[in-house]
């Protein structure tokens, strides 16, 4: 079979309302996605965004997505969301994902696009193994822009805590701290999140309180609020985001006091050894800054002493014309 006629399989086109249905089921089954790249989900913030999404098919069938928003042109997978990718059904082969990649290149090439920023979905997310993009950027000699270090455990090679964590939670048992999974993200983000984010970084969540309850709303399986209560006053707490693998506290914030309380030990020990069902991994986020440049020592410091150690997740650039140079050799 040659790479022509497998290539003339393939046709491209952007994503539009009419194929919100089709997408989300591709989304649900495909073995590199989260829910995050349900439209339920990326279109929250549709208003923010010229979303230049784009769906490939094979035969008629769908084969793979690319979740993307559009600023003159280039195009960025995706600017609204942690990170992107290129999706592909679980039952994908190689060459034809390749040849499927070249076909989406080709479009966005036609419709004036220059570049694609990928920020690459970490792999412990995926579904089932899935480097087909990570070859596909270097054979089009894609240019390492950001590389950020995250901080994981490994439920299958957990650490215990070390003594000063756990020497944390037994603080906030004797001070009477009390811990629900409840629906209050109002109290958590006017009294917690809001004032520490504006005070120690002059910044205000990414979610605002009624977009991060419609997504809650929405995906009521996928998104957690787990508060930490002291006189039934929240003083620290945690949005926590699960996919099908991992573990991922979207927001964690507590009050002035939290140090001498142990409300966020308290929070950090639930949430990683409670909310663990069928999930391989939890996922502390980012801690380096600078696109990658700088290292947070104290965030470091302190994730590993939860058991986290290193993991790393990359932001890719590469030209759209690089479809014309692109093959991969056969032996």
């Amino acid at each position: 079979m040659s790479d022509l006629r497998i290539k003339n399989y393939f046709k491209v086109v952007r994503y539009n309302e009419s194929y919100k249905d089709l997408w989300n089921s591709f989304v649900n089954e495909a073995k590199n996605s989260t829910f995050l790249f349900h439209r339920n989900f990326m279109d929250y913030h549709s208003d923010r965004f010229i979303d230049f999404s784009v769906l490939i098919f094979k035969d008629n069938e769908l084969y793979a997505l690319l979740p993307a928003n559009k600023i003159g042109t280039k195009v960025i997978s995706h600017q609204g969301l942690t990170y992107g990718s290129f999706v592909l059904n679980e039952s994908a082969k190689f060459f034809h994902a390749f040849e499927a990649f070249k076909a989406m290149l080709v479009f966005y090439e036609a419709k004036g696009v220059k570049e694609i920023e990928i920020r690459v979905i970490p792999t412990f997310y995926n579904k089932m193994p899935s480097d087909e993009l990570d070859y596909f950027l270097y054979k089009a000699n894609a240019q390492l822009v950001k590389k950020d270090v995250l901080m994981i455990i490994d439920y299958a090679h957990k650490l215990r805590f070390q003594k000063n964590r756990r020497e944390g939670i037994n603080k906030a048992i004797r001070a009477g701290l009390e811990l629900k999974v409840d629906s209050n993200f109002a109290d958590f983000w006017h009294d917690v999140l809001i004032p520490n984010l504006k005070n120690k970084h002059n910044i205000s969540p990414v979610h605002s309180l009624e977009e991060i309850e419609l997504l809650a709303s929405r995906f009521p399986n996928n998104i957690k609020q787990v508060n930490i209560y002291k006189d039934n006053k929240v003083v620290a707490g945690t949005t926590v985001f699960l996919t099908e693998t991992t573990v991922h506290p979207q927001y964690v914030s507590g009050n002035v006091d939290k140090n001498s309380f142990g409300s966020l030990d308290l929070a950090y020990d639930y949430v990683i050894n409670k909310m663990c069902n069928n999930k391989r991994y939890f996922d502390f986020n980012i801690s380096s800054e600078d696109n990658g440049s700088k290292i947070n020592e104290g965030l470091i410091f302190w994730k590993e002493s939860c058991g986290a150690r290193s993991h790393t997740a990359n932001t890719f650039l590469l030209k759209t014309s690089s479809y014309k140079n692109l093959i991969v050799p056969r032996v």
